[in-house]
């Protein structure tokens, strides 16, 4: 005799995320997800992204930005800093400085992304970043990749910077801050233009570098910068920092911003 497959039982607490109250609506705005997890006690939320992955010179730059329903009001006009004018960028980029329950940004240069590879400093960014926190919050949003061991609830987002509100603050956050150290790294090397390409592979920075040569910010591991790739960083004998501390050693705020590159 036939039987029918047994219906499969669902935890409460599967059933409570399946919920309709915790699923984000579309037209629901770049504060969908925010709405949903503080619906679901998890709240605040904090956003992770970074700025310069793809440029061949200059830093990488990671942010964290915690925010709330209630603080994401206050930041009329917050979108991916990709859609934003370098003008919108400076007016939200103050906006989230004031109202963000916290932030905390992490700069790592060049020879780092050389010695360690883009992905890791990437990853290790992230962790150092949300590590930088004054608090602990109460779920983690990232831009992309998914990052493991943050002892905090998280969730990787494809094009995060565009559909979660902390996440595209902290793309902000990071742009920004990149731009500015961009803009002081010019007038030290003023035969590249990073003031005005930020360091990415343009027309203009290639001729650049292939009349010039690579600079002391140049990824030399990128495949379009001229010369030996840079031996990998290794630890001195005895070293016991992980790599996230190293990193975190690096890290050099820009003159504009807080003396710590620390919110709250």
């Amino acid at each position: 005799m036939f039987r029918p497959p047994a219906k499969p039982v669902i935890s409460p607490e599967w059933a409570r995320w399946r919920h309709s109250g915790h699923t984000p609506r579309r037209n629901a705005g770049l504060a969908a997800y925010e709405n949903v997890l503080a619906r679901a006690g998890l709240s605040p939320v904090a956003g992770i992204d970074e700025a310069g992955r793809g440029a061949c010179a200059g830093p990488l730059v990671v942010a964290a930005v915690v925010l709330d329903c209630a603080t994401i009001r206050r930041i009329p006009g917050l979108a991916d800093s990709k859609l934003l004018t370098p003008e919108e960028r400076e007016t939200i980029y103050d906006g989230v400085l004031r109202w963000a329950l916290d932030w905390h940004v992490v700069t790592i240069p060049p020879q780092e992304v050389d010695g360690l590879g883009l992905h890791v400093c990437n990853i290790t960014g992230m962790r150092r970043a949300l590590a930088g926190l004054n608090g602990r919050p109460e779920y983690v949003l990232t831009d992309g990749f998914g990052v493991r061991g943050l002892a905090v609830p998280a969730l990787a987002m494809w094009k995060g910077d565009q559909v979660a509100a902390c996440v595209a603050a902290a793309s902000v956050i990071a742009k920004v801050t990149r731009d500015r150290i961009m803009c002081e790294l010019d007038a030290d090397y003023p035969a590249y233009g990073f003031a005005r390409h930020k360091g990415y592979s343009t027309r203009s920075h290639m001729r650049a570098l292939a009349e010039h040569g690579p600079c002391g910010q140049h990824r030399r591991s990128f495949a379009n910068v001229p010369g030996e790739p840079e031996a990998r960083c290794e630890p001195d004998s005895g070293e016991t920092a992980s790599i996230v501390d190293v990193i975190g050693e690096q890290v050099r705020p820009s003159a504009g911003l807080a003396a710590s590159a620390r919110g709250a």
